[in-house]
């Protein structure tokens, strides 16, 4: 059994996690999305409704802001339910194999309690379906396959087109071929949103030093933290913009690091550095390669690679191929999540993308370079390789 260090985790994860908690997710839920222990959540909320989470200077939460959360708490239920009774309405009059799968998928949005109330199923009867397997292998009809492509379709906001969707449905227990799959999604108009272009963050215009390409587009590493990859982007709201870095690593794809801010300065890519290797406590020799930005050429941000034994790698000038596979999140995050979105505030926009990074893309979504499954399955599948599917 191969074994990656014990991840650790920064404030900035800490503090989206509580917001999440705050927001109405149960402790047990959020748990399992994120990996961690019910207890370690409980120390994170307690640790932020003392002013601890932070460190020095923070504030600790009054009784009114408390009572305040709980009742936004409670309004988001409320939400929850009207939101999951819309989505859910095409699977209402279905059997409970297909109730039960929807809700498998749903769980990474909404709690297991509210789903099973809405759709009228008991929560121990979706566990007894989840301790015996998988669905009826009966073949579904159109107008079944259909209700569970549409399902799937509005639960993960369109990100799938028909050969995620052919797994996804698979992946569920039900059988489904992918001329079947793609006939029924062109004839109903489900697919894919579109791509869109958006401009470069990237300013290459300074005089710092350059380190040279190291990567040269080798993007298939053999193991983990052996070569992570970083970039920029930039989010808007109605508060004005959001920039987002990440370090991906390119092993499985695994968004190890990430940093929100609302200016693009060099503590945005330091911070995401630092939250990556406190992930994943990686050996020195870890080549790390970036586009050739100010912030990547800073002498802060050199001194953090420098501190942890890092080798710097560069793209070529004004050439993205030469860090394709961060190009490539950004693609799926801007087309899966937000286009399309209007973030009213920075806070907005931070929850949501904290929910892509950490509950969707790491741990849910099919990656078509993984062999279509999600960057978090990949590593375990790398760590307990006769625990492979075949």
């Amino acid at each position: 059994m191969r074994k990656i260090p014990k991840q650790e985790f920064t404030a900035e994860f800490k503090e989206q996690a509580v917001r999440q908690l705050r927001a109405g997710k149960t402790t047990g839920e959020l748990a399992a999305e994120l990996g961690v222990s019910d207890q370690t959540l409980r120390n994170w909320r307690k640790a932020a409704e003392a002013g601890k989470l932070h460190g020095a200077g923070a504030k600790p939460v009054t009784a009114e802001q408390m009572e305040l959360s709980r009742l936004r708490a409670e309004n988001k239920r409320l939400a929850m339910e009207l939101e999951i009774g819309k989505k859910g309405s095409g699977v209402l009059r279905e059997g409970p194999s297909v109730k039960y799968a929807w809700i498998e998928q749903e769980r990474a949005t909404y709690p297991l309690a509210i789903l099973c109330g809405v759709l009228t199923v008991s929560v121990n009867g979706y566990r007894a379906w989840k301790r015996g397997g998988t669905p009826s292998r009966k073949r579904l009809t159109d107008t079944q396959m259909m209700t569970l492509i549409r399902a799937i379709h509005a639960q993960l906001k369109g990100a799938y087109g028909s050969p995620r969707m052919l797994r996804e449905i698979r992946a569920r227990g039900f059988p489904a071929s992918k001329e079947r799959v793609e006939r029924l999604m062109r004839e109903n108009g489900i697919r894919a949103r579109h791509k869109r272009r958006w401009r470069a963050t990237t300013n290459s215009r300074h005089s710092l030093p350059i380190a040279p390409n190291r990567l040269e587009r080798n993007f298939s590493p053999a193991a983990p933290n052996q070569v992570w990859t970083a970039d920029m982007t930039y989010i808007w709201t109605d508060e004005g913009w959001l920039y987002l870095a990440i370090v991906l690593d390119l092993f499985n794809r695994e968004v190890v690091g990430w940093s929100i801010r609302p200016r693009m300065t060099a503590d945005i890519v330091t911070d995401a550095l630092a939250m990556a290797w406190f992930r994943r406590k990686p050996a020195s020799g870890l080549i790390h390669h970036s586009d050739r930005g100010s912030q990547y050429a800073s002498q802060a941000f050199q001194a953090k690679l420098a501190d942890y034994g890092m080798v710097c790698s560069m793209s070529r000038k004004a050439n993205c191929w030469d860090n394709a596979p961060s190009e490539s999140f950004f693609n799926s995050l801007k087309n899966e999540r937000v286009h399309g979105q209007r973030y009213a505030t920075h806070e907005q926009a931070k929850d949501d993308l904290f929910d892509y990074i950490e509950i969707f893309y790491n741990r849910s979504r099919r990656h078509s370079t993984l062999g279509y499954v999600s960057p978090a399955q990949y590593l375990r599948d790398w760590e307990h390789p006769r625990g492979m599917a075949a």
